[in-house]
C-alpha cells in the first residue's frame, strides 16, 4: 500500500465533520463557563471591599462527543476572560534578573527570625497601626484628615476573613496635607471595638492571603514571580497590580521563610521598582524603603525594612505628583506599622 493510497484509506475511516454539532458543543461549553462565574448574589456575603478583581483565563479544548477522530483533530482551544470574551491570548511572565538589593537581603535574612509554625484551627495574630485618608461630609461641609488606629487581628490559619475577628482602638488623627482636622474626626478618640474582620470576602483563589495557602506557594522565585502576575497583562498597570500583591502577601498575612524568600527576590525583578532610601513607619519606627509608582495616581507605593536585619516593618503611600494626588509632593497619605505576628488557639468571642 502506497502512501497516497494510506492516506485515502485513512480518510475513508474518517466521519465527515458536522460544523452544527462542533458549534453546538462550543456553545454548551461556554454556557457552563458562564454558570460557572459567581454572580451578584452568589457572591454577596463574601467580599471584602478594595480588594481588586483579576480577569480569570480557562483554557478549553472543544472535542464533541461522538463526533470521533474528526473532533479530535479539529479540536480548539478558546480563551475565555471573566467577563466572556474569548480570543485573548494568555499572558507568560518570564522573570527578569532582579535589581532591588533591599529586597535581594531581605531575602536573605528571611530565615533569621524564629520561624512560626501554626496548625490548623489556630489563628494568626498580627497587631499593627495604621493611617489612612478620609472625606467626611458633614452640615454640608466637606473634610479630610489622617485617621489613625491600633489593630489586632485575628485571622484563621486556613480560610477567608469572613471566620476572623478585629479588635481596634481610635487614634489621635493628623492633618490631611492642605486640610484642618474637622472636629468630628477627635470625637471617638481613644474609643475601642471588637467585631467581625470583615463581612464580604470574594477574592480569588490566588488573591487568597491565609497561611495555609500561602505556604504552599512555590519557594522558587521564578514561580513565585509568575504567581505575583496571575491573570494580569503587560505593562506599567500590570507591574503596579503584581506590586499591589506582593503588599497582601506582607500586611496582615505570614508564610513561611521559604516563601518569604522566593517573594521578596521576585519583588525585586518587577520592573519599575526602586530603592528611595530613609522611610518612617505608622510606629516611628525608621527603617528603608523599596517602592514603585501606581499609573496616573501620582502616588508611589512603599514597603519599609529594618536597615539592619531587613525584617519587614510596614508600608506607606507617598505623593510623587501633586495635580494628580491632590497632595503636596512628599505627602504620606497611607502609612502601617506591623508591630507583632504571633500564633492563638481561638479568637474573641464577638457579640
Amino acid at each position: 500500500m502506497n502512501e497516497m493510497t494510506e492516506l485515502e484509506w485513512f480518510r475513508s475511516e474518517v466521519p465527515d465533520l458536522d460544523l452544527t454539532g462542533v458549534r453546538a458543543e462550543e456553545h454548551r461549553l461556554l454556557s457552563v463557563l458562564r454558570d460557572a462565574a459567581p454572580s451578584p448574589e452568589r457572591a454577596a456575603g463574601r467580599r471584602v471591599p478594595g480588594r481588586p478583581r483579576r480577569a480569570l483565563r480557562l483554557r478549553v479544548g472543544l472535542a464533541g462527543a461522538g463526533l470521533g477522530v474528526a473532533a479530535a483533530v479539529t479540536a480548539a482551544v478558546v480563551t475565555v476572560t471573566a467577563d466572556g470574551e474569548p480570543g485573548a491570548p494568555p499572558v507568560v511572565h518570564t522573570m527578569p534578573v532582579a535589581s532591588v538589593q533591599v529586597l535581594k537581603r531581605a531575602a536573605d535574612h528571611a530565615a533569621a527570625t524564629p520561624e512560626l509554625r501554626p496548625r490548623p484551627g489556630q489563628f494568626m495574630v498580627f497587631e499593627s497601626q495604621t493611617m489612612d485618608p478620609v472625606d467626611s461630609n458633614s452640615h454640608d461641609r466637606q473634610a479630610r484628615y489622617l485617621a489613625r488606629q491600633e489593630r489586632k487581628i485575628w485571622l484563621p490559619v486556613e480560610g477567608d476573613a469572613t471566620h476572623g475577628v478585629l479588635w481596634s482602638k481610635t487614634l489621635p488623627p493628623k492633618p490631611y496635607p492642605g486640610w484642618p482636622i474637622p472636629p468630628e474626626a477627635r470625637q471617638d478618640v481613644g474609643h475601642r471595638s471588637l467585631s467581625k474582620a470583615a463581612d464580604f470576602d470574594d477574592r480569588a483563589e490566588h488573591l487568597r492571603n491565609d497561611y495555609a495557602y500561602l505556604s504552599r506557594l512555590p519557594a522558587d522565585p521564578a514561580k513565585m514571580y509568575q504567581h505575583l502576575y496571575t491573570g494580569l497583562g503587560n505593562g506599567p498597570e500590570a507591574d503596579a497590580q503584581a506590586w499591589q500583591n506582593v503588599g497582601g502577601m506582607l500586611s496582615e498575612a505570614y508564610m513561611p521563610a521559604a516563601q518569604r524568600a522566593a517573594l521578596f527576590r521576585a519583588a525585586a525583578a518587577i520592573r519599575g521598582v526602586t530603592t528611595v532610601g530613609r522611610a518612617v513607619d505608622a510606629a516611628g519606627r525608621t527603617g528603608v524603603a523599596v517602592a514603585l509608582t501606581t499609573p496616573g495616581s501620582g502616588v508611589r507605593e512603599e514597603y519599609i525594612f529594618d536597615q539592619k536585619t531587613y525584617r519587614y516593618l510596614g508600608q506607606r503611600s507617598v505623593v510623587t505628583d501633586a495635580e494628580q494626588a491632590g497632595a503636596p509632593i512628599g505627602s504620606v497619605l497611607t502609612n502601617s506599622a506591623q508591630l507583632k505576628v504571633s500564633v492563638a488557639d481561638q479568637a474573641p468571642a464577638v457579640d
